[in-house]
């Protein structure tokens, strides 16, 4: 039995879908039965039109909210937004994450390391996820199964490192990682029926690898539908015991 076959009418919460691979799961989920409504958050709303559109074509069913994820007063405000629609929280997946922008590039050597980019780095890669399950918990607390899944990198593990740098981008992961396995224990106290994983969703085609996509082997770039897939099969078949673990999109757990 699925993930979806245990709950009946459930709620999912999506960080970071104003596109990419947040997008996708939310258009993913508003096709799932088991689902009744979808909350999704955005931050920049330029570059959230899709999103705003199928909350328009789907007023009753997707719920959008702004949400600045480096404010923990606003995660809290959302939280208690999204507590004024319904008490309980099945499946929650944070898929924010930075590795370039403007004024950030992974970095190739030490040289290029700097403190205001690295802090960044671990602002929004890593203590984004700790924020979402403090101010998320109260919701998770329910008898039905959930989950709480966060997007991570297999670039984040440790154990895989092979090639060096990309300091900021390959920490900020692997500290999320080590969140993720220190939240799994206490709500496995606090809220037992809930799974929290990590999640490497592969190379995917969006804006986050377009600069590095020249690299890619063939066949190894996925489109955001594929991966989507991947990783709704992957949550589909967690067990109680996989809970505080790394997980590809393929199934296969990943070293720390």
């Amino acid at each position: 039995m699925s993930f979806f076959d245990e709950i009946h009418l459930g709620s999912a919460l999506i960080v970071g879908a104003g596109q990419g691979i947040g997008l996708g799961f939310v258009q993913r989920l508003l096709l799932e039965p088991k689902i009744l409504r979808v909350y999704a958050t955005y931050h920049q709303k330029e570059h959230a039109t899709r999103l705003i559109s199928l909350a328009q074509l789907h007023p009753n069913q997707l719920i959008c909210f702004y949400m600045d994820v480096t404010d923990e007063a606003q995660i809290e405000k959302c939280a208690k937004k999204i507590s004024q629609y319904t008490k309980e929280l099945h499946l929650v997946i944070n898929c924010v994450g930075v590795l370039h922008d403007t004024q950030l590039e992974p970095e190739k050597s030490l040289r290029q390391a700097k403190q205001e980019n690295l802090l960044k780095y671990f602002q929004i890669n890593s203590i984004t996820s700790i924020l979402l399950a403090k101010h998320f918990l109260p919701l998770f607390i329910h008898q039905d199964s959930s989950i709480f899944a966060c997007i991570s990198a297999k670039i984040g593990s440790i154990g895989d490192n092979k090639l060096g740098g990309w300091y900021g981008y390959r920490a900020s992961k692997a500290a999320l990682n080590m969140f993720i396995r220190t939240i799994a224990i206490e709500y496995r106290r606090k809220s037992p029926k809930t799974i929290v994983v990590s999640l490497h969703p592969g190379t995917t085609n969006t804006q986050l690898s377009l600069p590095f996509q020249k690299n890619v082997l063939p066949g190894k770039l996925f489109s955001v539908e594929f991966t989507v897939t991947q990783l709704i099969n992957v949550i589909a078949h967690l067990k109680d015991v996989d809970s505080g673990c790394f997980f590809s999109w393929d199934g296969s757990r990943l070293p720390w």
